[in-house]
């Protein structure tokens, strides 16, 4: 199998390294500045677990230079796909699959989802249509990404925890094509269970992030912090109280009641949210995908939104008068 992982940051460099263990796919990466020139010197490099490894991947900026490929997984933030897909385009071939490891509510939400809103396009994720129009949602597979990785210096990934890839058809089928993709993805040591609902699973990882990311986003705050305090616990619940109405009406299963997902949030510790980090650094945060979806979605179901509504204004304005 021909395999190519786009995007080389924390999430994408670790599963590149461990997919380079795997005999049998020809691996390649696309990454770019000082990153791509470190993996093509020195090799990736991945800490885990208090141990080094080196690995020889074929890496390039131009994907044109690597070829149609047999599965793309995609490792790109939500709102850097939709500018990147003239450079993604060179990979698809005629039965290219496309694994899309992304946080929030994915640009093919609505394909196979039976129901009035069937071949639905998100704006938020998808503005224009114009990722369903040119990748095509026939060829996606839905992922879930729950482990954490960071950067530590170009062409170097930690690897902090976690190793779970869960995968799902937008059909809810168990095809040969993710079944495949599953083995091999076992095979580099990971956990990627085929799901036959990845709708829901997509929904347990967004609930929580919908809510903490912009909130500690405004505040600073960790996980521990924001869930001590009763005022922003009381936001956060509120938030994922509307959501759960859109998520039901939707068709989705929560596993979990409201309250023990606040309070996995909480057990996580003094940690910074992906939201708060981008701002920190400067980066694009994921609002669009973690928050203005699920208001978009609570339109189309007629579910009020009033409190993902306000947090959502604030989130946006910080963004604008910081340029993120």
């Amino acid at each position: 199998m021909r395999l190519c992982v786009f995007g080389a940051g924390a999430i994408g460099g670790y599963l590149a390294a461990r997919l380079a263990t795997v005999e049998g796919i020809d691996l390649s990466l696309v990454a770019r500045g000082p990153h791509l020139a470190a993996i093509k010197a020195d090799g990736l490099r991945l800490i885990e677990d208090g141990a080094e490894s080196v690995h020889r991947i074929t890496a390039s900026a131009d994907a044109a230079e690597l070829g149609p490929q047999d599965c793309v997984i995609l490792c790109l933030k939500a709102h850097s796909i939709s500018p990147a897909l003239d450079a993604i385009m060179p990979l698809i071939g005629p039965e290219t699959v496309v694994v899309t490891a992304q946080n929030g509510v994915p640009w093919w939400y609505f394909y196979r989802a039976g129901g009035a809103l069937e071949g639905t396009r998100i704006e938020a994720v998808d503005p224009g249509g114009r990722i369903w129009d040119r990748i095509g949602p026939e060829r996606a597979i839905g992922c879930v990404v729950y482990p954490a990785a960071e950067v530590d210096a170009p062409g170097v990934v930690r690897h902090v925890e976690g190793v779970r890839f869960p995968l799902g058809e937008p059909s809810g089928e168990k095809t040969e094509r993710i079944a495949a993709i599953s083995r091999i993805l076992v095979a580099a040591g990971l956990k990627a269970p085929v799901r036959g609902d990845i709708r829901s699973d997509i929904w347990v990882k967004l609930w929580g992030n919908l809510a903490f990311n912009p909130i500690s986003a405004l505040t600073g705050g960790t996980l521990v912090g924001l869930y001590d305090d009763p005022g922003t616990r009381a936001v956060a619940r509120a938030m994922m109280v509307e959501a759960q109405a859109i998520g039901e009406k939707l068709g989705v299963k929560f596993p979990v009641d409201v309250d023990r997902r606040i309070e996995g949030a909480g057990a996580v510790g003094a940690h910074k949210t992906s939201m708060l980090q981008d701002l920190e650094l400067g980066r694009p945060m994921e609002i669009d995908a973690l928050v203005t979806a699920v208001q978009e979605l609570g339109r189309l179901v007629d579910v009020p939104t009033p409190s993902i509504d306000s947090v959502l204004a604030l989130v946006r304005h910080l963004a604008a008068t910081r340029g993120c």
